[in-house]
């Protein structure tokens, strides 16, 4: 019976290029960037990679449909290539591949990359994607505000919470995500917010205002991962390694009528988070996990994947947000970072990004945003798709002897 992949990987180096409006770079430059601080993190040559995986989910940065160009970005040593695509998972499935690889005993080091360009497309949100499998197979997906703000009058009638308490917790989400975003060089937007101003701002969907939702940007990040022998032969000492990583996806079953979902959940998150654990070895998230990064698309996102994670009793999620418990200085600190709410959200590299920071924390150098209390184990959470029809990725980390 498999086992998982708890401590069987670890994480040789990261790098993460700064997000935001790149216009003087292209996604091979943004790749590169990444690139040369993993490489310089994990103290190798490039020409010991075994196999790379690169997440893009757009053709639209004009990267086609194979890993070539990174191979040619990157100047990779003619190692296989893989490009993977996922909706916004598609980080944490490259990662995944990686991970996998070096699990399995295929490659002794291998990497994964993220990266998007989304700027240069013209569109003031996501593009647009044209008929295929998924829209001939599915049908027209909408808005992203309209289908989330669906998730929160969903949330709010299910569990009897008032309108305004609710738009309250969203707006402590927003601001907080804000205060720690300004403490991130990397992140695209650096700027303080209050709550008047997250909850007067203008409507985009009923009940989700502009400083519920994030926006897109240019970015790219990057793992190199191999096993903890190879990695403390190197000369590493503090280790990072993998303790889950699972992904589950959307089968139908919550666009059935009679399927019993309603619509304030995401039932892929919470399969994800169960199996996480379990292959972790978590029994009690709520007092384990010490830090998280989340996808946090729209404010109500977050705060409905506190409880999808079992961080939060379900419909008790608001309470905890407002009492503080995910601030930097509360219990279990969410997007330390500043999250996708000031990254922006360049899909192949989000889960990646994610990862970055999670990375850093454990290892005590993420600097004026360093937690106080050193993190013991920290999952990230990727969302991909709509609330009816999604993938959700939750991969967690920790120090080798945690």
């Amino acid at each position: 019976m498999a086992s998982g992949i708890k401590d069987k990987v670890a994480i040789l180096g990261m790098g993460c290029a700064k997000f935001g409006e790149r216009w003087d770079k292209d996604a091979g430059e943004l790749m590169l960037e990444a690139f040369d601080e993993a490489m310089l993190d994990a103290g190798i040559d490039s020409s010991q990679i075994d196999a790379a995986w690169l997440g893009v989910a757009y053709d639209v940065v004009n990267l086609g449909s194979s890993g070539i160009p990174m191979s040619f970005a990157l100047r990779l040593p003619n190692i296989g290539v893989t490009k993977v695509e996922n909706y916004c998972a598609s980080g944490t499935e490259s990662l995944r591949g990686a991970v996998y690889a070096v699990a399995s005993g295929a490659a002794d080091i291998a990497l994964a990359m993220g990266v998007e360009k989304l700027k240069d497309t013209g569109y003031g949100g996501l593009p647009i994607r044209t008929l295929g499998t998924t829209l001939d197979m599915i049908g027209v997906e909408g808005s992203g505000p309209g289908n989330f703000a669906q998730l929160a009058s969903a949330y709010r009638s299910v569990h009897g919470v008032g309108k305004d308490d609710l738009k309250r917790a969203m707006a402590h989400v927003s601001v907080k995500s804000h205060a720690n975003g300004l403490k991130n060089p990397k992140a695209h937007l650096r700027s303080a917010i209050d709550i008047d101003q997250v909850l007067n701002a203008p409507m985009i969907a009923e009940p989700l205002g502009l400083y519920d939702c994030c926006g897109v940007s240019d970015g790219a990040a990057c793992a190199i991962v191999t096993t903890p022998e190879i990695a403390r032969a190197l000369g590493k000492k503090d280790l990072v390694t993998i303790k889950a990583l699972q992904i589950s996806m959307s089968n139908g079953w919550e666009q059935q009528q009679a399927g019993g979902w309603n619509g304030s959940y995401f039932h892929t998150t919470r399969i994800a988070a169960a199996k996480a654990y379990k292959e972790a070895g978590i029994t009690n998230p709520r007092e384990q996990v010490s830090l998280t990064e989340v996808h946090d698309c729209f404010s109500i996102t977050e705060l409905v994947t506190m409880e999808d994670l079992f961080l939060s009793r379900e419909g008790e999620a608001w309470r905890d947000i407002l009492d503080g418990m995910f601030d930097a200085d509360g219990k279990v600190p969410c997007q330390i970072d500043g999250g996708l709410k000031c990254f922006g959200h360049p899909i192949g590299a989000s889960g990646l990004r994610m990862l970055y920071e999670n990375y850093l924390q454990l290892l005590g150098r993420a600097g004026d945003r360093q937690c106080k209390m050193p993190p013991s184990l920290a999952l990230s959470h990727n969302l991909g798709g709509q609330p009816s029809e999604n993938v959700s990725a939750v991969a967690i980390v920790g120090l080798a002897d945690a």
